[in-house]
């Protein structure tokens, strides 16, 4: 006689699971300010903010937070890609590792976002009604270059659904 076990694993993402991640991100941004004090604390808990609902509604494709300087992205720069799982593993990576003292004159901080192949299957009306969710509201605006080139460092993970990290180096 011989027995077989299955396991059979589900994994809903929950806010909760939003939240884990987006903490990550937000702390990468707190030292980002500490080295460079920019993004203020308002615009942190904004992004944050903004960061949860995206994950929770499967809407991010990419963010970039980061300083540009004519019209690229230079150090320190991070961008962060959604992933879905499928069911496989990732590591949950502690945040940091940001570059102090990068040559940061004459750029702003900035944000860009783009939207995952969910959202372009909603309506317009859902759009609308999501972007009330928001804390803010992004303008259209072309994606910035990259003045290096992007380095995968970490991955944060939770509920099956992870972002994976890359910052911006120089050549």
């Amino acid at each position: 006689m011989s027995y077989s076990n299955t396991i059979t694993e589900s994994q809903t993402f929950t806010a909760t699971h939003a939240k884990h991640i987006a903490s990550k991100v937000a702390t990468d941004l707190k030292r980002i300010q500490r080295f460079y004090h920019e993004p203020s604390d308002s615009r942190i808990e904004d992004f944050e903010l903004e960061l949860i609902e995206l994950l929770k509604h499967g809407y991010l494709d990419t963010v970039t937070y980061g300083f540009k300087k004519n019209g690229s992205w230079i150090e320190p720069t991070i961008q962060y890609t959604s992933k879905d799982l499928q069911g496989m593993s990732a590591s949950d990576d502690d945040p940091g590792r940001i570059r102090p003292n990068a040559d940061t004159s004459n750029a702003q901080f900035y944000s860009f976002l783009s939207y995952s192949r969910k959202w372009l299957t909603i309506s317009e009306n859902e759009r609308e009604r999501f972007e009330k969710l928001l804390p803010f509201r992004r303008p259209n605006a072309a994606t910035p270059s990259i003045n290096g080139y992007l380095s995968n460092d970490k991955v944060y993970s939770s509920g099956g659904r992870s972002l994976e990290r890359s910052i911006v180096k120089s050549y």
